[in-house]
């Protein structure tokens, strides 16, 4: 495996942090309104612009803030805050900063300021290798979202998918945002089924070579890439169990595939599903107790679930003759899936208590969902474009975007779980 991922380490400074800070309105509520911010360009050299702007774009993509026009600020940026200057504009938080160079480090001093309450909410240093600029400023939208929400932010999070390229297939690794695009080394004329461990060090996935598919397991941390299972049969990944000791896969080696579920330390390995016909693409539930999973044993292939002992089954898919895909929300309260309308796949998210599905995209092929570990976002693939690309949206379908580099035909998109 050539030049694995390399995990970026931004070291914060702590000044002061004022405690209790504001928790606004439930942002899962549906009436939740975007909180007007005014986020400045950070004083210093043009370093300080391009984190305010990662900064400035990070928060409007989640929906929670709404960042307000830089023209209509009034008040200078350096760190001085008069709440009068911005009741009127109905501007509820201001973000301002600075920055400097110290031994060749990127250091930055950032403000938050709380207008309703008139008071500072957050004052912190951070430093970082100035090549780490992006990531650092993930770090500061993570920190202001964490102060207002009391949630942990997606912004230091990542995305892997799979490319074509010629006549194999690259495993490439890349920020939530599509930006710092590094290839993991890992090449196959086949690879399927994406998979993070639930630390983020780890990923499982399928490849054919030769003439048996294998399921494989790198290791970031150590840099090495592990067979962990081959046969003849196909042998499709799932997810690992939260605990890391075991995974999921699905695998044609008694016939028609079959799910089984596969432990790492003793390599036992344990069939769970035994009808006739197919079970494939297993997902486990964030506890740990019930799958989910791809059957035609109704005649077409839709989802269903059922405890990790097989008992319990429920067919949860009914917006399609033709459903696949399944992934769990964080929560563990809804699925989303790729349903076929009109004779292409598109992406739905169904509510595990009255089953009833919300379809959230309409143009084009949408397949392969994926959840960022806080829910409010999905990956999925969509063919929009004429090709295959790694698109990300809101979990209620709002603001699809492609973040996939233009022209790469990619697939297979996984969030990585931190």
């Amino acid at each position: 495996m050539r030049r694995p991922i390399i995990t970026v380490l931004v070291f914060l400074l702590f000044l002061s942090t004022s405690a209790h800070a504001r928790v606004l309105l439930d942002i899962t509520s549906p009436g939740f309104t975007a909180v007007p911010i005014a986020i400045y360009d950070f004083l210093g050299d043009e370093r300080g612009n391009r984190v305010s702007e990662i900064v400035r774009e990070d928060l409007r993509f989640s929906g929670v803030f709404a960042p307000v026009d830089r023209e209509a600020y009034i008040e200078t940026p350096l760190p001085v805050f008069d709440p009068s200057n911005w009741t009127p504009l109905g501007v509820e938080l201001v973000v301002k900063g600075s920055v400097t160079t110290e031994d060749g480090d990127l250091v930055i001093v950032l403000y938050l300021y709380d207008v309703v309450e008139a008071r500072k909410v957050m004052q912190k240093k951070y430093r970082a290798k100035a090549e780490f600029i992006r990531p650092l400023a993930h770090t500061i939208s993570n920190d202001i979202y964490k102060a207002i929400t009391g949630q942990d932010g997606v912004f230091k999070t990542k995305i892997a998918f799979i490319a074509e390229e010629k006549d194999n297939r690259t495993i490439y690794v890349m920020d939530w945002d599509g930006k710092r695009l590094r290839s993991t080394g890992i090449r196959a004329p086949l690879i399927l089924s994406l998979h993070w461990s639930s630390d983020g060090k780890k990923l499982l996935y399928s490849s054919a070579r030769g003439i048996q598919w294998g399921i494989y397991l790198a290791d970031f941390t150590a840099r090495k890439e592990t067979l962990i299972y081959r046969s003849t049969a196909t042998n499709i990944a799932g997810d690992f169990l939260p605990d890391g000791r075991a995974f999921l896969f699905s695998s044609s080696r008694k016939g028609s595939p079959d799910i089984y579920l596969y432990h790492l330390r003793s390599r036992r390995m344990e069939r769970i599903t035994w009808k006739r016909g197919i079970e494939v693409s297993p997902a486990i539930s964030p506890d740990g107790k019930t799958i989910a999973f791809v059957s035609d044993q109704t005649g077409t292939p839709q989802i269903y679930t059922m405890g990790l002992d097989g008992r319990g089954l429920r067919r949860i898919s009914f917006s399609s003759g033709y459903s696949t895909s399944p992934a769990w929300s964080p929560r563990g309260d809804s699925i989303a899936y790729a349903g076929m309308v009109a004779g292409r796949h598109q992406i739905f998210v169904v509510n595990l208590k009255n089953l009833e599905p919300l379809q959230l995209t309409v143009k084009g092929n949408n397949e392969e969902p994926s959840f960022s570990p806080d829910g409010r976002f999905i990956t999925f693939t969509s063919d929009r474009d004429g090709y295959k690309r790694v698109y990300i949206m809101r979990a209620n379908g709002e603001a699809q975007r492609p973040v996939s580099p233009g022209k790469m035909r990619a697939f297979g998109p996984k969030w990585s779980p931190k």
